[in-house]
């Protein structure tokens, strides 16, 4: 690895000892070596820390950090971001799993396309098992060439989880950071999206885990998902009215500061406009992992095939 790596990855963790060995082994098994793994720990009260300094221990790539204190899951991405040093960047989960060349096509395919700020790969949700569960079919136009497009169909269609993709740093710093409203996620990403195309490489590469401790099921209501974001959305100042219309404004926000023509600038607005006006069809804005479960043997590939260090784990 060279001494400043061409890819960072922050991988933001809190008690995550359950699934954290099986994504560290696949993250570092990857047939893209060339970059730093920086897991920020958020004062973690289980196995996690064994499990970071024990990895670390036996991987260069790998540099852990650990908080005093939780400060909340949008800090703490944030916070991972700010210690990475590559030229790209890719937030990873503690709990999800990564086809051995997911990293590598990805790179290459922003290599090949300057234009491109993003890519991502074709995905399939699994459970605790690492069973496939949801194979999903991204139908997002994203990649298109014109700003108001891509934000028209971010809104309207169905979200994918391209806040994984592996994107260009110095986007990522001209945008607000992630914030901690309802929802704030998707505000985040369409700001991203309104600086240029993403790309999806057509292969199944990324597998998003759920299961029953993970983070939107452990807090099913919004201002519980809120408040694990940020512990500082507890007190009586975020009723879930204003956690609402702070998603709102973020869309707005988001237009206002993207690098807009005037002209698309306007169509933006007026596709939130649409948005906020019109009965969003059944479905949309809804993630993958909370659609009905379908038969995994849909899905003609086997993810621990294509996943380094799974073969035999759960013999």
């Amino acid at each position: 690895m060279t001494a400043r790596p061409r890819l960072s990855i922050g991988l933001p963790v809190y008690n995550g000892e359950e699934y954290l060995a099986e994504s560290l082994d696949a993250l570092l098994g990857q047939t893209y070596e060339d970059f730093e793994l920086v897991v920020s720990d958020n004062a973690s009260t289980d196995g996690t820390q064994d499990i970071c300094r024990r990895y670390a221990a036996k991987d260069s790539r790998i540099r852990y950090l650990r908080l005093p204190r939780n400060i909340g899951a949008a800090p703490n991405h944030n916070y991972v971001f700010t210690e990475c040093r590559g030229e790209l960047f890719k937030w990873a989960s503690h709990d999800d799993l990564y086809a051995r060349d997911l990293l590598r096509r990805c790179v290459s395919a922003l290599d090949e396309r300057p234009d491109v700020i993003l890519a991502h790969s074709g995905q399939a949700v699994i459970d605790g098992d690492g069973q496939v569960t949801v194979p999903y079919e991204y139908g997002l136009a994203t990649d298109s060439p014109h700003a108001p497009e891509r934000f028209r169909s971010f809104l309207f269609e169905p979200g994918g989880d391209d806040f994984y993709g592996v994107m260009r740093a110095d986007v990522l710093r001209r945008v607000k950071p992630h914030d901690s409203y309802h929802h704030a996620d998707r505000t985040f990403v369409a700001e991203i999206v309104l600086h240029g195309p993403f790309h999806q490489v057509p292969e199944l590469l990324y597998f998003r885990r759920d299961h029953p401790t993970r983070a939107e099921r452990a807090n099913p209501s919004k201002r519980s998902r809120c408040v694990n974001l940020d512990p500082r959305r507890a007190g009586p100042l975020h009723p879930t009215p204003r956690l609402l219309i702070e998603y709102v404004w973020g869309f707005a926000s988001a237009i206002r500061r993207a690098p807009l023509s005037p002209a698309d600038r306007r169509a933006c607005f007026r596709h939130l406009a649409a948005w906020m006006t019109s009965r969003v069809r059944p479905g949309a804005g809804e993630r993958v992992e909370d659609r009905a479960p379908v038969d995994p043997a849909l899905l003609t590939v086997s993810v621990d095939a294509l996943v380094a260090g799974r073969e035999g784990r759960r013999a």
